[in-house]
């Protein structure tokens, strides 16, 4: 495979909102750009990374929740695998694998540049179907283990200790790794 730079195929178009917007100000500009993540920045500084999913599950676990009173940093990660601009691909390919992402912030010297996506590599060479079609397959994963009414870890806030983090459903609570650890 030849060498193909992220920084050569990433998404200059860098949606984002600032550390004091809402929730609602991130719906909705994910909304208007048609976009289902949203970095939150700061002077160029990446501070983290909201999707729609976030979104849309503290809607469902806590309808009456007013999203204009909850900031994007309350829920948004922060710990987030982020890509230099030099990096081929296939580094990009290999660390998107190995944590099940779609999708990777590109950082030069600390400051955030682009979002390097699945749909960039594909555009740029779809022979690389082959190697990115396990990170597409878990969404269609999800999809039946939904259907199935099977739990599967979730993402939000714990039931026991509000922590923002994975969940998992034990009994009729959804509980961070932490507090279920305790538990046994």
């Amino acid at each position: 495979m030849r060498r193909i730079a992220v920084g050569d195929i990433m998404t200059r178009n860098i949606i984002s909102c600032g550390p004091s917007s809402t929730l609602y100000d991130c719906a909705k500009t994910m909304a208007k750009e048609r976009v289902n993540t949203i970095l939150i920045t700061k002077n160029k500084r990446l501070l983290g990374i909201i999707t729609a999913r976030d979104i849309l599950w503290i809607i469902t676990k806590k309808p009456s929740t007013d999203l204009r009173k909850i900031k994007s940093l309350r829920i948004a990660k922060t710990k987030i695998a982020v890509i230099k601009p030099s990096a081929d691909i296939s580094q990009a390919i290999s660390k998107m694998r190995s944590l099940s992402f779609r999708r990777l912030p590109v950082l030069l010297r600390g400051e955030i540049i682009g979002m390097l996506t699945l749909k960039d590599i594909l555009s740029v060479d779809p022979s690389l179907y082959s190697e990115t079609s396990e990170l597409m397959e878990i969404r269609e994963s999800e999809r039946k283990l939904k259907d199935s009414n099977v739990p599967w870890p979730l993402e939000g806030f714990c039931d026991n200790c509000g922590a923002f983090s994975n969940l998992l459903k034990v009994g009729p609570k959804l509980l961070c790794t932490d507090c279920r650890e305790e538990l046994y």
